[in-house]
Formats: C-alpha cells, structure tokens, sequence
C-alpha cells in the first residue's frame, strides 16, 4: 500500500492577468521520493514550487501537509535582509538552534567551505548559492523544494552535492536545467506543460520518450477534431434552413466542439535560435604561447599554450576563483597576461555573452533593449520587425513592452541571446549561457552553436551541454595550471587520470592530453635555418595580406565600381578570394612549423 503523501496539492488554480498558468493541478510528494519539476521558461515551475513551500498565492484549490513534516526551500534568489553573518542565516532554518555556533551550522559551512562570519550581502554569486544550500540542508527536512540548485555553481559543488542529495533520507522535488544532474537523481519527473502537471514514474532518462509521445497523441487528436468540426460546419451551412428545429441539437453540439478545440491550447513553440553569419576571417582564430597571470602572491594561469581554429568549441571549466574569466580574459585580448604572448586571428569579431547579464537594463522593455525606439532592428544581416524577433524567442506580444525586471530568469537569458546573437561575428564567448535555459531551449542553442561557422569559447558547469558541444576542454584545477584536454567534460575525466600531488602538470597541446613527465628531457634539437627562417617571415607576409584585403575591401565598398569598372570589380574580388587562400595557407604552415619545433624541443 502506498504511503500517504507528506505535501499534497488539489485543483490548484493560478492566473496572472489573462494568463492561466496552472489550471487545476494536483499532486503529492511521498516520503522520500526524488521528484524533477520540468517544464518550459515561464510554464510556473518557480510559482509552483512556492504554492508547494506555503505561499498563499493560488485562486484555487488546497495544500495539505502532514502534521509535523517539515518542508525547506531553496529559492533561485535568496534574501539575506535581516541576517548580519552567513552562520545567521543559516541558522535561521532552525527552530531550535543554539545560535550561529550550533555544530549543525557549523559542519554545513564547512562543507560547502564558507566562512560563517561574512556578511552575506559582500558574497559572490556562487557562495551565496552554497549559502542558501547550507540553510536549506541545515535542518535535514522531510521535504525539500529545490529552485535551480546547480546555478551559479561549480563542477566540484555539483558532484558534492548529487553525491549529498544521493544519500538523502527525505523527499526533495528539484526544477533544474542541468540534465545529467536530474538523470543521477531524479526517479520520478513532474512535467508542468500548458497549467497541467503529467507524472512519470521513471527516471528523468526516459521523459523526452514520454513526454514526445504524448504530444504526438494530442496532434493527432486535434487533426481528428478539426476534420470533424470541418464536417459539421459544412452540414450546417447547406442544413440549417430546411431543417432548423431538428438540427438545434447537432447545432449545439457544433458549438461545443468549437469551444472544445478552442479550449485545446496546443504545446508552446520552440524558441528559433540562429546565430549571425561568421564573418570573413583566418582558420587560426588564436594563438596563446606560455601565457602566465599573477593576482598578488598567487599565481591564477600557468605557463598556458594553445592554439584554438575556426570552427573550434572550446570549453572551460574549474572551480569557483580558479581562473576561467581570467583565461578567457586573456585569450580574447581583454587582458594582458603577465608573460607570453597572444595572437588574434585576422578580422577577429568577438560577441561576449556576460553570465551577469550586464547588458540588461531591467527598466527597459525587451523591445527598447532590442532595438531602442525603432521598429526593426538587422538580424543575421537583414532587417528584422521586432516582435518577429521577439515571437522565434518566445516571447509574448505583451513581454516586449514589460520592464525587463518583470521577466523570469530564463526569459531574461533568453533576451540576452537574442541580443547577442543578432550581431554577425565569428568568435562567441559564453559565460555560462545555459542558467535558467529550459531543456527545449538548451537544445537549439546546442545546435546553433554546432552549426555556428566561428570559434565558440564556452564557461559552463553543464556536463551534459559540454559533452553534446566542445571538441576541447581547459581544465583550470585552481593552483595555476591550465591544461587542454580533446573532447568534453566526460572526455577530460577519462583522460585527466591520477594527478601528481605536489607538482602542476605542463599545459597539454590540443591533439594529446598533459601526462607527467617520466625521465629527463631530451636535448633540444633545431628546425634547421630554412625553417627557422620561415617562422620569422611568415607572420610578415600574412599582416601584408592581411593590409592588401583591407584595401580591396575598402575599393569595393565604393557602390560605384561595378558600373564604372566591371572588370576591375570582378579582377579585386577574384584578388580577395585568393588573398584569403594565401593567408590560410601561410597561418597553417606556420602552425606546422611552430609545433615541429616544440616537439623537437620537447
């Protein structure tokens, strides 16, 4: 027989304006089940969980707990207002607590490595995650409602925490984006779809499955219905006036078949995410050599080489502090590294997506954000109205003249991709794009970032988008060392095996992962004078190429020079064509070159 739920809600209904968001949703929790909320941005998952946790916000229907169960939650913003130490706060969840000293307090902050005596309004984002962890962990409750656990957190966090959550006695009901996280724990998804909540009782691995066949039953239903009121509006119109009193029934009935497929709100689109078209440049995108950085006595990036092509999805990924922005930083020339050297490639076009989501002015509107006070704004180089752009984001006719403040989180995220990637460009720097993404949404921007014809550098805590995404991983282990690893996350741990304890491993080149260094190098050897000479001018005649194409596009922009000159329209084009040609062929040869001569020199 079945336990007797601890948290159980009935006929809840929500409506915000004209909007229903839940529309008679029932559901219970049972002593320790592991239990995903899933759903589209926007769908009410966040409401949803705050009916769960107690708030008096429904129009309809009742919440039930068992008499003495306890339910924690952790919110995607928690407020520290009121709490003048981060043991306060946490603290604060108990009821019966001795003060920030408690042991219970104490052991959390210690594991999720805080210092109990900071003002939490000085925390960066990431701690004021473990904060709100630690306060909603604190207290071991029957029920706890998760918002997002993993944002904003780093890839050592997570796994603490799934290996936490795994060993957890009580029942936890979770909304997350981060796909492995719910596949490790989940045994049971709650899908929140069109104010509606469906239950599968099997692991998150097997929703997509369900989830599509259910949505493939209700299209068929629809067409079926269609047909039908096509049918009966066909025999009304040739019927009715012959025969108006014995058909007032088949009438009425018409009628509500209409109401019916009305009342059907068919499954909300998926967002359409293109990236701009690259533009024109090298097939070396970037060439970082033995670059180092410094903050103060520590030492952030060591002795880091790399060489990162057209087309390349480097990922990176490290701890909290370890350095990633630093690196990133660097790679993209925002800032000078200590020692070595960084190269852009020619005609670089860089479009950075802030994880802080700095481009976002929360009292504008998406569409001033968009396209200030005009109509249209050019996407992927032409022009575009901005409610067409607005609707392949999905959003609302009535978002785009809300304050950006009024929108959920992955709404505003979805907002700042499409700012961003309505530019044309050939170098992407993401950090940490998924947060707040719905699994649909992550999908599509997975596959415009794979169809993208630039360089993709990416900052994620995803495991699951870096395995569908990156060919290479920079793991930053947080004491300085940086090394590149071939392939995704899954890749870096099978390769990354034991690590030295006391020494940093060398930065690895791209084709063949760092491994410790087992005997004395051997003597360096030389490329001989040839090729020694090559290196030196190879650069020289790759910037010449690259001045002689900036002259011809510059001739070429002059709209005139067809009609003038066809020929010498034709004989300039024909030129820039092979200029580029050239230019990829030196940047290759000296790629071979620059590498030969690091394997000789070991």
């Amino acid at each position: 027989m079945a336990e007797p739920p601890l948290l159980a809600l009935a006929g809840i209904r929500y409506h915000l304006g004209d909007q229903t968001i839940l529309d008679g949703v029932d559901l219970g929790v049972a002593p320790g089940e592991r239990l995903c909320l899933v759903g589209r941005n926007g769908a009410g998952k966040s409401t949803l969980l705050r009916i769960l946790a107690g708030a008096p916000i429904f129009d309809d229907g009742t919440r039930f707990v068992q008499p003495g169960a306890t339910v924690a939650t952790l919110p995607q913003e928690p407020d520290f207002s009121g709490h003048a130490t981060v043991a306060d706060y946490v603290a604060s969840a108990l009821s019966d607590a001795l003060g920030p000293d408690d042991w219970r307090v104490a052991s959390l902050l210690a594991e999720v490595k805080l210092d109990g005596g900071r003002n939490p309004a000085e925390l960066s984002g990431g701690e004021a995650r473990r904060t709100a962890l630690a306060r909603a962990l604190v207290g071991e409750p029957d029920v706890l409602l998760l918002d997002e656990p993993t944002n904003h957190l780093d890839l050592p966090t997570i796994e603490w925490l799934e290996e936490k959550l795994s060993g957890w006695k009580g029942a936890y009901v979770m909304v997350s984006h981060d796909r492995r996280f719910l596949a490790n724990l989940a045994r049971a998804v709650l899908w929140l779809d069109r104010g509606i909540v469906r239950r599968l009782d099997r692991g998150y691995a097997e929703f997509d499955e369900w989830s599509n066949a259910i949505l493939e039953r209700e299209a068929t239903e629809r067409h079926k219905l269609d047909r039908l009121i096509e049918r009966e509006t066909e025999w009304a119109g040739k019927s009715i006036r012959a025969r108006r009193t014995r058909n007032e029934g088949r009438l009425r009935a018409l009628g509500e078949l209409r109401k019916q497929r009305r009342q059907q709100i068919g499954p909300v689109g998926k967002a359409t995410i293109e990236v701009g078209p690259a533009e024109q440049s090298g097939s070396l995108a970037i060439t970082a050599r033995n670059i180092s950085k410094r903050w103060g006595e520590r030492t952030v990036v060591g002795d880091f080489s790399t060489r990162i092509f057209r087309r390349d999805r480097v990922g990176l990924i490290g701890p909290n502090g370890a350095g990633k922005t630093t690196l990133l930083r660097m790679l993209i020339g925002e800032l000078e590294p200590d020692t070595g050297s960084v190269k852009l490639g020619a005609n670089l076009v860089p479009v950075v997506i802030d994880q802080r989501r700095a481009a976002l002015d929360p009292d504008k509107t998406p569409w001033e954000t968009l396209a200030d006070r005009n109509d249209h704004l050019s996407v992927r180089g032409r022009p575009m109205h901005v409610m067409s752009y607005l609707r392949e984001y999905l959003f609302r006719d009535e978002q785009a003249r809300q304050p950006v403040r009024t929108l959920s989180g992955g709404e505003r995220n979805r907002l700042l991709l499409a700012k961003a990637l309505a530019a044309p460009s050939n170098l992407l720097v993401l950090d940490e794009p998924t947060n707040d993404l719905d699994a649909d949404t992550l999908d599509l921007l997975q596959e415009a970032l794979s169809d993208y014809d630039g360089t993709v550098l990416l900052v994620s805590h995803d495991r699951d988008f870096l395995d569908r995404l990156v060919t290479s991983t920079i793991a930053l282990e947080g004491d300085g060392t940086a090394i590149e690893y071939a392939g995704g996350y899954s890749d870096y741990l099978a390769q990354r095996g034991p690590r030295p304890a006391a020494t940093a491993e060398p930065a690895a080149r791209k084709d063949r992962p760092a491994a410790p260094k087992e005997a004395a190098a051997p003597p360096k050897q030389r490329l001989g004078y040839k090729r020694e000479r090559a290196l030196v001018e190879l650069p020289k005649k790759i910037e010449a190429l690259q001045a002689e194409m900036a002259a011809i596009n510059e001739a070429l922009a002059d709209a005139g020079l067809y009609a003038r000159d066809p020929k010498a329209f034709q004989a300039k084009s024909n030129r820039l064509a092979a200029a580029q040609a050239e230019i990829d062929a030196a940047e290759t040869e000296w790629l071979e070159l620059e590498m030969l001569r690091e394997e000789l020199q070991g």
